[in-house]
C-alpha cells in the first residue's frame, strides 16, 4: 500500500517548481516596469513636451515684437527657457521647467532654483533624467569642447560653449572649471555661481547641465559645464536662431 501524502523529493520539486514560477512573474513585472520607465515614459513626455512648446510659443507670440524682456524667475513647474542641443540631433529641442522635483523632471529638463538665468553672470544650472521622462540628456557624454548648447527665450538666443580644448577634445579648460566630468551627487558644488567654487562670487557666465550616471543608475552624476560665447542675439536679427544651432 503506496504511503499517503508526498515524499521529501517530491516536495522539494514542488518548492523548486512554485519557486520557478514566483521568479518568472517577478521578471515579468521587472520587464514591464522598465518597459513603462524607458519607453512608454519617453512618448508621454514628447507628447507633453509638445504641450509646452506650443504654450511657450503662444506666450512669446503675444510679446510685442522687439520688446526687452526682462528676465525674472517664473514660478515652479513655469517655462523658464528652451534648450537645443545640435550635438544631440538636429531636432534636439526641449523646454525647461523651473524647479528640478520629480514634479518638473518628468516633464522635461529643470533649473535649479536660485541658480543665473539665461545671459546673467553666475551659472544657469539645468538637470534633466538621463533615461526615461523623454530622456532628454541620454547622450550628454557626446558632448565635446566647443559644442554649442543653444538657450532660447521670449525675446533672445544665448550661444554657451562646452569648456575645453576644441583643438584635441581635452575636457580640461585653463578657466578650472572642466567641460565634462563625473560626481558624486552630494557635490552640489557644481551649480554654484563659479563651478566647483561654492562661496566665490560668480567669475563668468556658465551654462551647467547635470544628469544621472551611469546610464540605468543614480549612483553618480555626469556635469556639462560652458560659458556664454558673446552677448544676446536679438531674435530680430536672426529669427530663425544663431549660427551656434547649425553647430557653427
Amino acid at each position: 500500500m503506496a504511503q499517503a501524502g508526498r515524499t521529501p523529493a517530491g516536495l522539494w520539486r514542488a518548492v523548486a517548481r512554485g519557486l520557478g514560477e514566483l521568479l518568472v512573474t517577478a521578471g515579468l513585472v521587472v520587464l514591464l516596469f522598465v518597459v513603462y520607465e524607458v519607453h512608454v515614459t519617453d512618448l508621454l513626455n514628447d507628447r507633453r513636451q509638445a504641450e509646452l512648446a506650443e504654450e511657450v510659443d503662444e506666450a512669446w507670440t503675444r510679446q510685442p515684437a522687439g520688446a526687452s524682456v526682462e528676465l525674472v524667475e517664473p514660478p515652479l513647474g513655469e517655462p523658464v527657457a528652451v534648450l537645443r542641443i545640435p550635438r544631440l540631433g538636429a531636432d534636439h529641442q526641449r523646454v525647461v521647467l523651473q524647479g528640478t522635483s520629480e514634479d518638473q523632471l518628468s516633464q522635461g529638463p529643470g533649473h535649479y532654483v536660485g541658480t543665473a538665468l539665461p545671459g546673467q553672470q553666475g551659472n544657469l544650472a539645468i538637470a534633466g533624467h538621463r533615461v526615461g521622462k523623454g530622456s532628454p540628456f541620454l547622450d550628454l557624454d557626446r558632448m565635446r569642447p566647443g559644442d554649442p548648447i543653444v538657450v532660447e527665450t521670449a525675446g533672445s538666443w544665448f550661444v554657451y560653449r562646452v569648456l575645453g580644448n576644441p583643438a584635441n577634445g581635452d575636457v580640461a579648460d585653463p578657466s578650472g572649471v572642466p567641460g565634462l566630468h563625473v560626481v558624486r551627487p552630494e557635490e552640489v558644488g557644481v551649480i554654484a555661481p563659479t563651478p566647483g567654487a561654492p562661496g566665490t562670487a560668480a567669475s563668468g557666465a556658465y551654462l551647467t547641465l547635470t544628469t544621472c550616471h551611469p546610464r540605468y543608475s543614480a549612483r553618480q552624476r555626469l556635469v556639462v559645464h560652458a560659458v556664454l560665447d558673446g552677448t544676446a542675439i536679438s531674435k530680430a536679427d536672426a529669427p530663425d536662431g544663431p549660427p551656434g544651432l547649425t553647430g557653427g
